[in-house]
């Protein structure tokens, strides 16, 4: 069966004037000419984004949308009208936000988090941005230290909601965070916490050994290519060793606390020194 909303690998039934007759073996869509790119005969297989056009009926195309159906995605919307919003979406035609689908005033050139889905009503391509609604429950998908995609949703008192694999809802808490967030940016996360409620925690960094070993290997190489001198210590800012190495306190206390152990640098208030013989 085509899948609307979604991109489909289909084989070539018919080439006429009008475009390529594409099947998937039961039904037939239409990829118009002006998408058909290189020779194309009949018989050879083609990957194509299956929407509908302005009538509701399946239309196959070679552009990339930005999103595709159960996807969220960070959309500008180009035309407000008396039946909703319109998105940019990638392709010829824009994404259809109605009123009922909108939880704030929208703006022409503003962009907004949203989830694609098939309004069950109408059988039309919809954005949503009451996304929250389009989550799952955590289940069995997901542990404590994966390492997953986050897309930036919004700001709260605590921090930052962020969308998992166009999933699931985390947080990522704001005490944790030493680098500057947008909402609509894709960022690369970890599962923290899976909590017994469901709710989920987020970090941005690695946890656990892996961590550790890595964030090792960052101070270390920082000493050697400033002649065994890093100007952070013991008593340096979050803020000031989140932007000279891009790790947090907490890990780089531990991870120093480990190499001085080891007696591979000496630590100092303000200063790191690889000692003669360190690795």
């Amino acid at each position: 069966m085509i899948e609307i909303g979604k991109h489909n690998e289909l084989i070539v039934v018919n080439k006429t004037p009008i475009g390529l007759f594409l099947s998937d073996g039961t039904e037939e869509v239409l990829l118009p000419a002006r998408y058909v790119i290189g020779e194309i005969e009949t018989g050879d297989k083609i990957k194509v984004f299956v929407y509908l056009d302005n009538e509701n009926r399946p239309i196959a195309t070679t552009l990339h949308p930005l999103a595709t159906v159960n996807e969220c995605a960070f959309l500008e919307v180009k035309e407000i009208n008396n039946h909703g919003a319109f998105m940019n979406w990638g392709i010829d035609k824009d994404l259809f936000v109605p009123y009922s689908e909108q939880t704030e005033e929208l703006y022409v050139g503003k962009k907004y988090v949203v989830f694609i889905f098939i309004d069950e009503r109408s059988e039309r391509i919809t954005a949503s941005l009451k996304w929250e609604r389009f989550m799952n429950d955590v289940n069995n998908d997901l542990d404590n230290g994966d390492a997953v995609q986050l897309l930036i949703a919004g700001q709260t008192d605590l921090g930052y909601k962020a969308i998992i694999n166009n999933q699931y809802q985390g947080l990522l808490y704001k005490n944790e965070i030493f680098e500057p967030l947008q909402t609509g940016a894709l960022k690369k996360g970890y599962i923290k916490q899976i909590r017994e409620d469901g709710k989920i925690d987020l970090t941005l960094q690695q946890q656990g050994y892996g961590h550790i070993e890595n964030t090792k290997q960052t101070i270390l190489k920082y000493l050697k290519d400033h002649k065994g001198f890093l100007p952070l210590g013991d008593k340096s800012s979050p803020e000031e060793i989140y932007r000279q190495l891009k790790i947090s306190k907490k890990a780089f206390k531990k991870t120093i606390g480990g190499l001085y152990k080891d007696q591979v640098i000496s630590i100092g208030d303000f200063e790191i020194r690889l000692l003669d013989g360190g690795e």
